[in-house]
């Protein structure tokens, strides 16, 4: 129960944080946007690490948040472009899609939930889809429609692998798990934001470097709760949990931009929250 409810709380966050990054990523570009969240989130860990003091895990698991960490930040690309160019009620579910893979990888190393569990993974699985289905009718532009859903596409699968790589790199360490993802993936977004600096990219000052970073921070709480949830729960249990963020992010676009959330959409996220239920409430 304990790593559903961080699984929940991570989903939130990251929604919040998608929605946000999302926003930020219409006025700056997509690799500025994400350069100073990762430096944001880097610096905390950094921060925390050398005052705990401890050394970093065996080299199988710090491969494997340095693999997350690559795999994390070519999905978040690929996803917050997505976001920007796309209908964001659109793009968050299918993105969200990408949790069969830790699914099957969780259920291939052992995990069995029992009936009424499954039946909340099979819902929930189901409600994510059913929340990505709808009309695009009338986008401003179809190419970039369908453009966006290729980069959400894209993303889910970044997204499920660093979900695999994350809960293996936490198994040794939560906290340095994080801070590995970042060593790997902050020098790569950084030289691509710098790039898209020159190229003539509007940099971000004052009052919007400070949202970046707290952009930033939101999304290590997420990833934390993920990385803790996936050490004490099942992986198949708290993907699946933690992949309900487009619920907050298809709300949150409803009601702050006006975006519809038609008929197949409410049943979609209705029928994800019941999942989560079941997921939360069987054995």
């Amino acid at each position: 129960m304990a790593a559903i409810a961080f699984a929940l709380g991570s989903s939130a966050l990251w929604g919040l944080a998608d929605y946000l990054g999302g926003l930020k990523s219409r006025t700056f570009p997509v690799p500025v946007v994400l350069a100073m969240m990762y430096l944001s989130s880097l610096t905390v860990m950094l921060v925390f690490v050398t005052a705990r003091a401890e050394g970093p895990p065996s080299s199988s698991h710090v491969l494997a948040s340095l693999g997350a960490g690559l795999v994390g930040i070519a999905g978040l690309s690929a996803f917050y472009r997505a976001l920007a160019i796309g209908t964001m009620s659109i793009v968050a579910p299918i993105a969200s899609t990408g949790v069969a893979l830790p699914v099957i990888v969780g259920l291939i190393g052992g995990d069995r939930p029992g009936l009424v569990r499954s039946a909340g993974l099979a819902l929930a699985v189901v409600g994510v889809v059913l929340a990505s289905r709808e009309d695009d009718k009338g986008a401003a532009d179809a190419r970039q429609q369908r453009l966006s859903i290729v980069l959400a596409i894209v993303a889910g699968f970044g997204f499920g692998s660093y979900f695999v790589l994350a809960e293996i790199g936490s198994n040794g360490d939560v906290a340095w798990a994080l801070v590995l993802s970042r060593v790997s993936a902050f020098p790569i977004i950084a030289l691509i934001a710098l790039l898209a600096l020159r190229r003539g990219g509007t940099p971000p000052a004052g009052w919007a470097l400070a949202a970046l970073a707290g952009i930033g921070l939101i999304d290590l709480a997420a990833n934390w709760f993920f990385n803790h949830a996936s050490t004490i729960g099942e992986l198949s249990s708290v993907a699946v949990a933690s992949s309900l963020y487009p619920v907050v992010t298809v709300m949150l676009a409803a009601l702050l931009l006006g975006e519809r959330v038609q008929g197949v959409q409410r049943v979609g996220v209705t029928v994800a929250l019941f999942g989560v239920v079941l997921i939360a409430a069987g054995p």
